[in-house]
């Protein structure tokens, strides 16, 4: 806000507070206390105006100018606006009276004391109890990529780094996954980053390079954590990441202005433990989002979720979009919730000791940062008192999972029970409120109180008493901030006013007087009330303090208590659905028995938006191992359930590695490093980029990036091209998938492209399956089953028929596909070599050129000769010796035919 912009109100001393402090926040709104509201002025109050609705008006219209636009909000109503400022993307800026007006001299002195950024709230109303908020900062570095993440509202504080040449897809499926709602970047690198967070979509800060310099970062994180050396967080030789831990905190100082003792100390995010899941296939997949606007529980997430609590919430969907690596961890995982699902079956569940202990996680952070209103406190003590419990029941445990969270649950006996002692029950909302300590608790308080309650019976027969002198019925004795206590009669009784009221205010249909007696009760009851509240805030803010010396402790558990609920909910659905423990080893054996896919099934018994309908759900196998049975090529109509098929083998993998048990009669999972999915179609208009291109960059990357671990799942590829150019990338690509050793992954290949079938005849480790269809009487039945072999027709028409194409439309179609499928043998009615027998040959890699697929070329004469020599043998009728001869001469006829 520059000098020029300014009425001449703005020369005002309360104006030049105002801009002192505005240039202080910099972009953010600021919130400017003023009495019971808060103001905002100039282009703030004009931005402000439009997105709240409120009303712009102007202070200073006396000096002719137009004076300077404003609008503002009750103090007691602004966390509300705020919030709503913070979902559009803007950081708000909360200015404080930091003096009582009456004793001030000159202007009140003001401060700002929080500034609520998109990546810093830690307000309830801009907080999803399911997702973590995050700030991220990165840095990069000489190639390399820093990125750290930080939750405020949780406390957690992660970092990683990657090398130049893993860094860009490292870094952008990190991204993806963190899902920062505010990212942090040094001056100069805005461009860089932008590239590396399209698609991802949170709010950009740039911030000055000095919060990103190498030696403040690491004084900071040393001051922060008390070290001295920072090789205890694995920093020491990740001087990127240091230094955007250390941009991330100096940005959390600067914005939250609160005590940030519930921080954890940094932790390394690794990578190589958990299953990479790149952001296409996490939406692929549906996970935690559904890809139907209409259908949002029809997620993974959705279906396995019944925790209790928002921690075990946040832990069973960080659980999916990163399951484990380990055998021996995720068979951790399986022990527990094994032991809890048969706790379930015989009626004595962990859940319910789970169930209703709130938010602890959260709910400490606000306790430190000094926001936890009374309730707050409250839900804390509740939860106190219910782990004693939970904490025996998980120490008696078989599985060391549950008795190693069962050890890191401390109730702190002392502390509930001084929370017990001191809050009323049930406390009110607000401190300001009043009421909020327990009577009984502290003798000076409840003397306060006892006078403020005498005061109101005083004030009751005052009225009494003057209603009888004057003979005025209607008279009342009422408050207000401006005047405080006074006598109100209407304007017809105001003759009848005794001489000792003095006069205070004249409306049109009232009179208002005092009396000397009501002023002296008026003091009595404003001393009384204020040193309450005052005391009452003294006691909390006691109160508070010692919860938050307990962070430590109380994190712990909290995050004990969300795996917990995470195990007792994968046991409850196991339970309810019918699930089966799986065996995960380091196999490469991909073994389920009638497996089926856990969202659609649920869609088809308990019918949603959007869903499939009503029905039986029709389960699979699968069958691979990497070494024999490498490849699927699944062929079959549309609607037949090709996709379905795919989602529920890549799904079922996920939740083993995850710890759940899965929907399945039997599962062998052989561990998977990562999981890789090319579905569907669609076009990226932000970066413009088609349909075909997108498909085609997501081919790329599961080629450079899958290994001999991988499980890759391809929906189609080439559909988006001319049919010869994407039926020659997708046999390309099986064929690399096949051949390259680095890249030997367990694959499912669905194809439209019934030629891919023939590459089962051509190498060995490829498999053909289809799905199985019926025609009944003209029409198609979809059978949903998957069986050996491959599809002969996709039944496109038909499909197109049911989903309500005109009539004509479809004979049409009819007329130009038997067109279509004459064409494709010569006038003799032979079959066209170049299109069908040359297919699929290929040549030695040292030898001469592999034959065209589909070339235009005549086929060579000889090789005519041969066919038709071959095709007129009668094998039953040869001798065992005329069979040796005869094989002897084509063999020598086949020589002669090679270049």
């Amino acid at each position: 806000m520059t000098q020029g912009l300014l009425s001449a109100h703005d020369a005002t001393p309360l104006m030049q507070q105002y801009r002192r402090l505005k240039a202080e926040v910099g972009d953010a709104l600021l919130f400017f206390r003023l009495g019971d509201f808060y103001e905002l002025f100039q282009e703030d109050a004009r931005l402000a105006s439009r997105l709240l609705d409120l009303t712009l008006t102007a202070r200073g219209k006396e000096h002719g100018d137009g004076g300077t636009p404003m609008c503002g909000v009750p103090h007691h109503a602004a966390d509300g606006y705020v919030a709503r400022l913070v979902q559009a993307g803007h950081k708000v800026a909360i200015c404080e009276q930091m003096e009582d007006p009456k004793s001030a001299k000159g202007p009140v002195r003001r401060a700002v004391v929080r500034i609520v950024t998109p990546g810093t709230a830690s307000d309830e109303r801009l907080l999803t109890p399911t997702q973590r908020r995050c700030l991220t900062a990165i840095l990069i570095e000489q190639g390399r990529l820093g990125l750290a993440h930080v939750d405020v509202s949780t406390g957690e504080l992660t970092f990683s780094e990657w090398d130049p040449e893993a860094g860009r897809e490292g870094a952008v499926s990190e991204l993806s996954l963190v899902d920062p709602r505010e990212v942090i970047v040094s001056e100069g690198s805005e461009g860089i980053v932008s590239d590396l967070l399209r698609g991802v979509g949170p709010a950009m800060t740039v911030v000055d390079a000095a919060a990103f310099s190498r030696a403040a970062a690491r004084e900071r994180i040393a001051a922060r954590f008390e070290v001295a050396s920072l090789a205890a967080f694995g920093l020491d030789s990740r001087p990127a990441a240091t230094r955007a831990l250390g941009a991330v905190l100096s940005y959390l100082e600067h914005s939250v202005r609160a005590d940030l003792a519930h921080l954890e100390p940094p932790r390394l995010r690794e990578a190589e433990s958990v299953v990479g899941i790149d952001p296409s296939t996490r939406r692929n997949l549906e996970l935690t989002e559904s890809l139907d606007p209409t259908a949002r529980d029809a997620t993974l997430a959705a279906v396995l979720d019944r925790t209790g609590t928002p921690m075990g919430a946040r832990t069973l969907r960080a659980w999916l979009v990163a399951p484990l690596r380990d055998p021996s961890a995720i068979a951790q995982r399986l022990d527990a919730v094994e032991e809890c699902a048969e706790a379930v079956r015989e009626a004595r569940p962990l859940a319910p000791d789970c169930a209703g202990l709130g938010d602890l996680e959260r709910l400490m952070a606000r306790v430190v940062m000094g926001s936890a209103a009374p309730r707050d406190l409250a839900a804390v003590g509740a939860a106190l008192e219910r782990l004693p419990a939970l904490r025996d029941r998980l120490l008696s445990a078989r599985s060391a999972l549950l008795r190693e969270s069962g050890a890191a649950i401390e109730p702190l006996p002392a502390l509930a029970a001084r929370i017990e002692a001191t809050l009323a029950q049930p406390p009110p909302a607000m401190l300001r409120d009043g009421g909020v300590i327990r009577d009984g608790f502290h003798a000076d308080l409840d003397e306060l109180r006892s006078l403020s309650r005498d005061a109101r019976a005083h004030l009751a027969a005052l009225e009494a008493r003057e209603r009888e002198r004057t003979g005025i019925a209607s008279l009342k004795i009422r408050h207000n901030r401006v005047f405080g206590y006074y006598l109100e009669v209407s304007q017809a009784n105001a003759s009848k006013a005794p001489a000792d009221w003095q006069r205070r205010q004249t409306l049109a249909n009232a009179e208002r007087f005092s009396t000397a007696e009501l002023r002296e009760l008026e003091g009595r009851i404003v001393h009384a009330q204020d040193r309450a509240l005052a005391l009452e805030t003294e006691l909390f803010d006691q109160l508070r303090a010692e919860a938050a010396s307990h962070v430590a402790s109380l994190r712990t558990t909290a995050r004990a208590i969300g795996v917990v609920d995470v195990l007792a909910s994968f046991a409850a659905v196991a339970a309810a659905h019918g699930y089966v423990r799986p065996l995960v080893d380091d196999s490469r054996i991909l073994d389920i028995r009638s497996g089926r896919h856990p969202v659609v099934e649920r869609m088809r018994l308990e019918p949603l938006a959007g869903s499939l309908g009503d029905g039986r759900f029709v389960p699979n196998d699968t069958d691979l191992d990497g070494d024999d049975r490498q490849i699927v090529i699944l062929t079959g109509p549309n609607m037949g359930g090709k996709s379905t098929y795919l989602r529920q083998v890549a799904l079922i993998t996920l939740m083993a590695q995850a710890g759940s048990f899965v929907p399945a009669e039997s599962a062998r999972i052989g561990a998977v490093d990562r999981i890789f999915t090319r579905v569907g179609a669609s076009d990226s208009l932000a970066t413009g980029q088609s349909t075909f291109m997108v498909e085609m960059s997501e081919t790329a990357r599961i080629l450079h990036h899958a290994t001999a671990r991988s499980l890759v799942v391809l929906d189609e590829i080439g559909r988006g091209t001319s049919t010869f150019d994407g039926l020659s990338i997708a046999w390309a690509v099986a064929e690399y998938l096949h051949e390259t050793p680095r890249l030997a992954a367990r694959t499912l290949f669905a194809t439209h492209y019934h030629e891919l079938t023939d590459l089962a005849a051509l190498y060995p480790r490829v498999r053909n399956l289809r799905l199985a269809t019926r025609e009944w009487q003209g029409e198609i039945v979809f059978l949903h089953r998957v069986e050996a072999g491959a599809g002969d027709r996709s039944y496109g028409i038909q499909v197109a028929r049911l989903a309500g194409l005109p009539a004509p439309v479809i004979d049409r179609a009819r007329e130009v596909l038997a067109n279509l499928l004459q064409a494709e043998l010569d006038p003799s009615g032979a079959p066209r070599l170049a299109r069908h027998e040359q297919r699929g040959a290929r040549a030695p890699r040292a030898a001469a050129p592999q034959m065209p697929l589909f070339g235009a070329e005549a086929p060579d004469p000889r090789l005519l000769d041969l066919a038709r020599e071959l095709s007129s043998i009668d094998a039953d009728a040869l001798s065992p010796r005329a069979a040796l001869d005869l094989l002897s001469q084509l063999a020598a006829k086949a020589r002669a035919l090679e270049p």
